[in-house]
């Protein structure tokens, strides 16, 4: 074809470039982190929770690109899904007709949320969240919305206004009147909500900052406030969604809790196309179009594209097909109990939490003196250097991908696809240890690099 395009020649020719071309037209910064980390490597290829280099050498996932791979990359079903709506040529985004995946995704995700009845589709997890922060807010007829100290709900200027970090917030002022607490202060909750302007609240089951749950029975009791107070809930399960802590959603541990509308995103593309979804009670629905002159009041160009809509639908048919669920739980369970085990045996390992395949290390003081003179050193350098002392190693020496669960953190979050296995399961564990009796031995490679990590926090100061 006359000015075709090769997407193989292309990358043939100038993929060695790919950290160059990042530092001078992208995030300059993002070159620089994953060189000082030790990070800054070339993969060719990828399947499943692997992918392998540009020496073929095989590395297992344990990130999943922050839950976005939910079955991995590459499913087949997923693939062929996509092939098959290319090859279809849908008159897709005419704007002024009724496409049928969009209802037939709808109506799969409701499937698995009984109390919910409606679905907004966007493409991402901050514009779920956006628009439920929107349709809280319009239904109620407030302006406030509350949320969890260290949650995190996106980057654009709605959800930042509910992001409990406060290096995201830093230079981005003014944002929405929004109002934190603690996960799991019903008290403070209660307060907030006797003023009279609150909209909703909005909260991760399982906080993807730190890996800390909600308190068993908190979500229950916070949504019978909210509904004595005339506001709503609302859950973000953008990572936890979709199975990823053994059930469907994160909020179905605890019984009694129907979010009044919840926000979902990540897995459902199947790591593809960019997805993202609000459900919702009717009522908020239809409160917010409320006429045909609103038909158009809350919408997104790409939002329920054919692309994305099939991926979503391949994505359920694989989990339902494959018990990907329960799978996750089982597989969770074994993981999380087999790093139980290590905790009385190394003094730096501190708790192992979360559920499913929603895992927190978390490491703390050691009580001997010479560990506690290192740790002391790391500590006073800037927090969280312990766990990236962890982190480099098992990527390094061991070929497994995990990163912090936050800045300033001392916590490794394990979010690996929903698919691995138990040869998976015992490759890590048998890794992390060899790092464990390392960073206890007190000398090493781990411990030099320790000190760069001290030399180079410093510097930036």
């Amino acid at each position: 074809m006359k000015g075709g395009f090769d997407l193989r020649a292309l990358l043939a020719e100038r993929g060695g470039e790919r950290y160059e071309l990042h530092a001078k037209y992208l995030n300059h910064q993002l070159p620089r982190m994953l060189h000082t980390i030790g990070f800054d490597k070339v993969y060719e290829r990828a399947e499943g929770a692997h992918f392998w280099d540009a020496d073929g050498v095989d590395h297992l996932d344990m990130l999943a690109g922050f839950g976005v791979m939910g079955l991995g990359r590459h499913h087949p079903v997923v693939r062929k899904a996509l092939h098959d709506v290319l090859d279809a040529q849908l008159a897709d985004l005419t704007r002024f007709d009724c496409q049928p995946l969009p209802g037939l995704l709808a109506e799969r995700l409701l499937a698995h949320s009984p109390h919910l009845d409606r679905v907004f589709f966007g493409n991402s997890g901050t514009e779920a969240v956006e628009t439920a922060l929107k349709f809280a807010r319009y239904a109620t007829g407030r302006p406030r919305v509350l949320y969890c100290s260290h949650a995190f709900h996106g980057l654009t200027t709605g959800s930042l206004s509910v992001n409990g970090e406060k290096g995201f917030r830093d230079g981005f002022a003014p944002l929405l009147p929004d109002t934190a607490i603690e996960l799991g202060d019903l008290d403070a909750l209660e307060r907030e909500l006797r003023r009279g302007d609150v909209a909703a609240f909005v909260v991760e089951p399982i906080q993807g900052k730190g890996v800390h749950e909600s308190p068993p029975g908190f979500l229950r009791a916070a949504q019978e406030l909210l509904h004595r107070h005339g506001a709503l809930l609302i859950a973000d399960e953008v990572q936890t969604g979709l199975g990823r802590t053994g059930d469907f959603y994160a909020y179905q541990h605890e019984e009694g809790v129907e979010p009044d509308l919840v926000c979902v995103a990540k897995a459902l593309s199947g790591g593809y196309v960019p997805v993202g979804a609000t459900l919702g009670k009717d009522w908020i629905f239809k409160k917010v179009y409320s006429s045909m002159d609103r038909v158009l009041v809350h919408s997104a160009s790409f939002g329920a594209n054919a692309q994305a809509m099939t991926a979503g639908l391949a994505v359920l048919s694989v989990m339902e097909n494959e018990g990907t669920v329960a799978h996750a739980r089982r597989i969770g369970d074994l993981l999380s109990g087999r790093l139980k085990e290590l905790v009385p045996r190394y003094e730096l390992l501190h708790e192992i939490r979360g559920r499913g395949l929603m895992i927190g290390i978390e490491f703390g003081r050691p009580s001997s003196l010479g560990l506690r003179g290192r740790w002391t050193m790391l500590q006073a350098a800037r927090k969280g250097l312990f766990a990236q002392m962890v982190v480099v190693p098992l990527l390094q020496r061991h070929r497994i991908l995990t990163q912090v669960s936050g800045d300033h953190l001392e916590v490794i979050k394990l979010i690996p696809p929903l698919i691995i296995d138990e040869a998976d399961v015992d490759r890590f564990v048998t890794a992390f240890t060899a790092v464990m009796d390392e960073a206890h031995g007190g000398g090493g490679l781990m411990w030099d690099f320790g000190r760069t990590l001290v030399k180079q926090a410093v510097a930036q100061r």
